[in-house]
């Protein structure tokens, strides 16, 4: 949401974050803060061999110039770290749908993630390479400007040590930052991959607490943001995993149940509501001539009136913008689909007609999957 495209590099979207808009002035006025340039003048000194003039740097709008450079620098810095990431994902024949540029930093997404430990092993760890490998081209171009050329020894060498620093903080085990990624991809060398996911998640929600409890004493309002984050991901993908898993092997033709309680469309809805009651069921799979059109659920008419109910038809009523899955796709996928399309069951076609499947033939599906221990289809 709120998100501008930018450019594209080898096919990738390249994204701006409405976020980062509001707080690349905000991290512009922190970079130029008196205290900053002073610290990092001197490691700069330290690093370049060079002297920098202290009142050169904060004369006038000088600090501002800095500031801005230095943050529009950093996050040209993220958008490398994470195109290191999907280089090393290309390598392996794995597509990148978009890179986000956001107030904590940049995510690529994937159409898919490797589950061999050793693909999530080096692309987890090719962001903090080019880091740190943009830091060393810093560090290069800081020995080749000359001593003059103060402003930019300072941005250049401001990127140089926040690229390096960049790459260690990443490198913290913290899932599903790239440490917890790489984390879990050494776990997963000798355990299943949901195992190793919990564990990393586990241990990801631990950095989270920590860096909460930082955040509440230092004052930092971005720690406890992050910690919020990570908190929030690595419980998710953990779920995520676990379902992926419980659904391994199965498709949608496996999970969809048969059109048993059925009714037609311009069944009234009274008639609809005594079928409830008879047949003990919530949901019914509506049909038009013997052909599946829709789904009406107990919700879709609860706040009707007695009057609407002998006057309305379950056609009024039925939700019809369902999607329709092929029943061989894989099962994960179609819950995927249906969580992200918001819809509460879908249509599943197949050689012996239309069937429908929901959240809850999913859950059931997995409930039975965890008690038989069995990982074939039903």
């Amino acid at each position: 949401m709120w998100n501008f495209r930018v450019t594209t590099i080898w096919g990738i979207p390249i994204k701006v974050n409405i976020s980062l808009l509001i707080f690349l002035p905000v991290l512009a006025w922190l970079i130029s803060s008196t205290a900053q340039i002073e610290v990092y003048a001197a490691i700069v000194s330290g690093l370049s061999g060079t002297q920098l003039d202290l009142a050169r740097l904060q004369a006038g709008s000088t600090p501002w110039l800095i500031g801005a450079a230095a943050a529009v620098g950093l996050f040209a810095s993220v958008a490398l770290h994470e195109l290191g990431h999907s280089y090393a994902a290309m390598r392996y024949g794995l597509e990148t749908e978009s890179i986000t540029l956001w107030i904590l930093g940049g995510l690529a997404s994937f159409k898919t993630m490797p589950r061999e430990w050793n693909r999530e092993f080096w692309i987890a760890v090719a962001g903090p390479i080019t880091s740190i490998l943009v830091g060393l081209a810093c560090y290069g171009a800081l020995l080749a400007l000359p001593a003059s050329a103060t402003v930019t020894l300072f941005v250049v060498g401001w990127l140089a040590v926040t690229n390096v620093v960049l790459a260690v903080f990443n490198m913290l085990p913290a899932f599903p930052m790239d440490g917890g990624r790489v984390l879990r991809a050494l776990l997963a060398r000798n355990r299943p991959y949901a195992s190793a996911t919990r564990i990393a998640a586990r241990i990801g929600t631990g950095f989270a607490v920590l860096f909460a409890v930082v955040g509440v004493l230092s004052f930092s309002p971005l720690l406890l943001l992050l910690a919020l984050f990570i908190y929030g991901a690595a419980t998710g993908e953990s779920r995520t995993v676990a379902l992926a898993d419980l659904l391994a092997g199965l498709t949608v033709g496996d999970v969809a149940r048969p059109a048993t309680a059925t009714i037609e469309a311009d069944a009234r809805v009274e008639e609809l509501v005594d079928r409830m009651f008879a047949d003990r069921t919530t949901e019914f799979t509506v049909t038009d001539g013997g052909e599946v059109v829709g789904v009406v659920t107990v919700r879709d008419f609860r706040a009707l009136s007695q009057a609407e109910r002998q006057a309305d038809t379950v056609a009024d009523l039925m939700e019809t913008d369902l999607p329709r899955f092929e029943e061989t796709m894989e099962a994960f996928d179609a819950l995927v689909a249906l969580d992200t399309g918001g819809a509460s069951a879908a249509l599943v076609d197949g050689p012996s007609g239309t069937r429908v499947v929901s959240r809850e033939d999913f859950s059931s599906a997995m409930e039975m999957r965890r008690l038989v221990g069995e990982s074939g289809p039903f």
